[in-house]
């Protein structure tokens, strides 16, 4: 009796979790995580999965570290200035969130132990301090571009209108009479606010720079 040959590849493998359970992040949210669901999602018995992970929360983590894994860090190593480098990673990070908006109360947390978030803090730190700001503005810097490209990931302001017209009585609302239209240009208006902030924020980062900011050094 021939023994059955073993699979060319292993059934199941880090990277494959990882993915299954973001997809369930981003389909149902965090609440639809669990290791008995993930099982049944990879056609596996639920105790494999802790061959590779302790833990729902440890695969949480992991997902949130793909997603952080996402966001392009290249101008901060190509000559950019510090602005134009903080603008550019801050559309790239917050297109990342955008398209897993589920996990971010994951991300909210901070870096952790997490590879590609610390990647991150570190790039932006350094980038900044190699500009010329003082370290503890290049840490202020760093939060305060997070919290904002959090923020704007969590909702949609322009979303959070119906489209009913009725619903905005202008006895009520007098400055609401087009609010039920708003829904209907959701991403456009979304943009265009991210855009409107971002470029708020850098101005007044600039004139900071003016007085605390130094030379980098060549």
């Amino acid at each position: 009796m021939c023994a059955m040959a073993r699979p060319r590849k292993p059934l199941l493998s880090t990277d494959r979790i990882v993915l299954a359970a973001r997809d369930l992040v981003d389909a149902e949210g965090l609440a639809a995580v669990s290791t008995r669901r993930l099982a049944a999602e990879l056609g596996v018995s639920g105790p494999s999965l802790y061959n590779h992970f302790r833990t729902k929360d440890e695969i949480l983590e992991a997902v949130a570290d793909s997603v952080s894994a996402q966001v392009d860090l290249s101008m901060f190593e190509d000559g950019r200035d510090w602005r134009t480098a903080l603008h550019d990673w801050a559309v790239s990070y917050r297109a990342a969130l955008r398209d897993h908006p589920n996990i971010v109360p994951v991300l909210a947390r901070g870096p952790g132990r997490r590879p590609a978030a610390l990647r991150l803090a570190d790039a932006v730190y350094g980038a900044m301090v190699d500009a010329g700001w003082p370290p503890a503005q290049a840490t202020s810097i760093g939060a305060l571009m997070r919290y904002f490209v959090m923020g704007s990931a969590l909702g949609s302001f322009a979303g959070g209108f119906v489209g009913d017209a009725g619903a905005y009585d202008p006895a009520d609302y007098p400055h609401l009479g087009q609010a039920h239209l708003l829904a209907e240009q959701q991403e456009k208006i979304d943009e265009r606010a991210f855009e409107t902030g971002l470029t708020a924020l850098l101005d007044g980062l600039a004139l900071q720079y003016e007085q605390v900011g130094r030379p980098a050094s060549g």
